[in-house]
């Protein structure tokens, strides 16, 4: 917050509790002790002009010394935390630091065994399913069956391997997609054929003579990542164009798109936030998605 802002919310708000200290003691008296009425009739009903019940009058007051002591102990005032110097986020910060500290131990226990076993575990599951829900549901789905751009982690296609380590890996150190676009060096013809040839390595396209001129250009250009068949390679992270599962879509409109314009999709890596308990127990999980599917 800048300091205009914090001056003008700190004289706003003295102003505010000013204005109603006079307005609660000023009426309060009279000039005298006579009953008189303010002028104001409702209904046949006068209106006389009587102070506060005294205990009306003191419940007044004891908001407003409550408010000025809330103010002086606790933010409120602009850029003043307060004497106690409370906030939302060290709140939320002890909260769960306490909450690390309980269950710290319990984590760390599992360290020691292997990620097979502890899938298995149902203890184990619950905390990495909730891991999963709050670190990677946002882009993998509750269910982990992705969406497009994001691998479904339930099935038997795995862009960069879906053993063990390498589910920890992806997770650990985060993924960095790479393909290149190539509109620049095919023109709008050689991306209308590569896509044919793409597609036939799919077999939604047969391979006409045409195409076949087109395989030259696959192996220069993508067969150093996908291999010259087309299978793919996890250690790079190249995906497999002769399956039926496709990331960004498999139609002719959606291949040429990611031929013309390229695919940077990126996994963010946890070891930043998750500690390496929490990134065995979910490893364990994520796995876990992919042996139910697979059973």
């Amino acid at each position: 917050m800048s300091s205009f802002w914090s001056n003008w919310i700190i004289v706003l708000t003295i102003f505010t509790l000013v204005a109603v200290t006079w307005i609660l003691l000023a009426n309060q008296t009279r000039n005298d002790n006579s009953a008189e009425t303010t002028g104001h009739i409702y209904d046949g009903i006068e209106e006389y002009d009587n102070p506060l019940p005294a205990w009306w009058f003191w419940m007044f007051v004891i908001t407003i010394v409550w408010g000025v002591g809330y103010l002086v102990f606790y933010p409120g005032m602009g850029s003043y935390q307060g004497v106690l110097g409370w906030s939302q986020h060290s709140e939320h910060d002890q909260a769960v630091a306490a909450a690390e500290l309980k269950y710290q131990d319990i984590r760390e226990s599992y360290l020691s065994r292997p990620v097979e076993e502890i899938a298995e575990d149902p203890a184990a599951h619950r905390m990495g399913q909730r891991l999963f829900g709050n670190h990677c549901a946002q882009c993998h789905g509750s269910d982990g069956r992705g969406s497009y751009g994001f691998p479904d982690l339930t099935d038997s296609d795995w862009i960069w391997g879906g053993e063990i380590r390498d589910i920890k890996h992806t997770l650990t150190n985060g993924r960095q997609a790479a393909m290149p676009a190539w509109q620049g060096v095919l023109g709008d013809q050689g991306v209308e054929e590569m896509t044919e040839y793409v597609l036939s390595l799919n077999k939604q396209t047969q391979n006409t003579p045409s195409l076949i001129s087109s395989s030259e250009k696959f192996v220069m250009y993508c067969g150093g990542c996908h291999q010259l068949n087309g299978a793919g390679n996890q250690m790079i992270g190249a995906p497999n164009l002769t399956d039926d599962v496709w990331l960004y879509g498999g139609s002719k409109s959606e291949v040429a798109q990611t031929l013309r314009y390229g695919r940077t999709g990126m996994m963010p890596a946890q070891n930043t936030i998750l500690s390496e308990a929490k990134l065995h127990i979910l490893t364990a999980y994520v796995s876990s998605l992919h042996i139910e599917d697979k059973d």
